[in-house]
């Protein structure tokens, strides 16, 4: 059986759909080159140019390298925003143009903006620290704390396209854009909204960035392979590797939707959120509180577990969460856990820790529109612990229905959203 009744499980409210996608990321900056990347397996990862990493145990990231804030925005607002608010604007620009919507002036307040960051403006905060260390209090820039917190993502997105509506952020570490992404779905569900502007955004690739993950014993020291340092699921696996980028979707309810004539790029269907109650770092044990949030869209859809065929993994490349994240889908989905094609993008993109989630749901949705499902590359070695089908190298034509992204974060946040290939009304 494919799907239950809604008596059995499923949740009432409004259904919402995707129509706009834009992102930010070390292997495109459009949905086409981003994709294309995704088919020829191509990393992102190289060595920081940003600052001398000499004195670093990692110095590789992936770069959004050729990023010009100018095309995206006014160049006396970009030198007011942190790169990740810069990042957050483009790729919300980009959706935006994507779904050939225009905040309307007369229903403003019927749009509302959900852009969350799990670390925030950390580049300027070490910058202003500098200025005061060497000059003093009185040289610290009057737009140090509005670049700075992690809610200027959302501030300036509803200020710039003028959408007035349930406006807020999330600050959930890895797990933030999917939390976005679900809350904005309650929101419009629960008719609080006809649509909102949701995702992450995040530029953590700086000196004190850096040296905690480093301090951590979080990252991958890798440095003379870049390109093969992050290897979710590959028994050689040691550690992930730290990305910046943005990913924001258009969410509507379907009416809002068919009623302006947009075109509609999948349906958000299920959502699922929990908490660990276990560790600041390390997942519960058996991944329990991921097989719960993976559970729990599952059961506010109304889906059976068989009818997934796809789900993109959290996928780290780090030794706990990926055998941890294996065991809960094996947990979820029982012998159908061998079946459904699972792969980490992470292992082209790196982690782009809170923009991670949102930009990964994008990949989910672009897998069920072309019908194929990207790699995990740099799958060379087996790990008995990680025993299922990561879509191993190369690409895989495969029909899906319905697709899955994980994030799980520090402090134990576990979500997942369930979507659904669009074929009609």
């Amino acid at each position: 059986m494919k799907a239950r009744t809604a008596e059995a499980g499923a949740q009432p409210g409004r259904r919402v759909v995707v129509t706009g996608m834009g992102l930010i990321t070390s292997i495109g900056m459009d949905l086409d080159t981003y994709w294309s990347s995704l088919m020829q397996g191509r990393s992102g990862v190289g060595p920081i140019t940003m600052f001398d990493t000499s004195e670093f145990a990692s110095r590789i990231a992936s770069e959004v390298r050729d990023f010009d804030p100018e095309q995206f925005m006014e160049r006396k607002e970009a030198r007011r925003m942190d790169r990740f608010v810069q990042f957050a604007v483009a790729a919300t620009r980009s959706a935006l143009q994507d779904a050939s919507f225009e905040v309307p002036a007369d229903r403003a307040d019927r749009t509302g903006v959900l852009i969350g960051s799990g670390i925030g403006g950390i580049m300027t905060m070490e910058d202003q620290f500098g200025v005061l260390a060497a000059k003093g209090p009185k040289w610290i820039s009057p737009f140090f704390i509005p670049m700075l917190i992690s809610d200027m993502g959302s501030g300036q997105v509803s200020i710039l396209f003028g959408a007035k509506g349930p406006n807020s952020t999330v600050v959930t570490a890895c797990a933030t854009g999917t939390h976005a992404i679900g809350d904005s779905f309650h929101i419009i569900r629960r008719g609080d909204a006809d649509a909102m502007i949701a995702g992450g955004a995040e530029a953590p690739i700086s000196r004190l960035g850096l040296g905690g993950f480093c301090a951590s014993r979080a990252l991958s020291t890798r440095n003379d392979e870049p390109e093969r340092a992050s290897r979710p699921f590959d028994k050689d696996r040691d550690g992930f590797v730290m990305g910046e980028g943005a990913g924001i979707v258009l969410l509507e309810s379907l009416d809002h939707a068919l009623a302006r004539g947009a075109r509609i790029r999948a349906e958000v269907v299920g959502y699922g959120l929990t908490g660990d109650a276990y560790h600041i770092t390390a997942p519960a044990p058996g991944g329990e509180g991921a097989a719960r949030a993976m559970a729990m869209a599952l059961k506010g859809a109304g889906v059976e577990p068989t009818a997934v065929d796809y789900i993109n993994a959290h996928g780290t490349s780090t030794l706990p969460n990926d055998k941890l994240e294996t065991a809960a889908i094996k947990t979820v989905f029982g012998d159908h856990a061998w079946r459904v094609a699972i792969s980490s993008t992470k292992s082209m993109t790196a982690h782009l820790l809170g923009a991670a989630g949102a930009v990964e749901a994008i990949t989910t949705i672009l897998a069920m529109e072309h019908s194929v499902v990207p790699p995990t590359i740099n799958y060379e070695t087996p790990d008995p612990e990680c025993d299922l089908n990561y879509t191993p190298n190369k690409p895989v034509s495969r029909s899906i229905a319905y697709g899955m992204s994980n994030s799980f974060g520090f402090g134990g946040h576990n979500a997942s959203v369930l979507l659904k290939k669009w074929q009609g009304a």
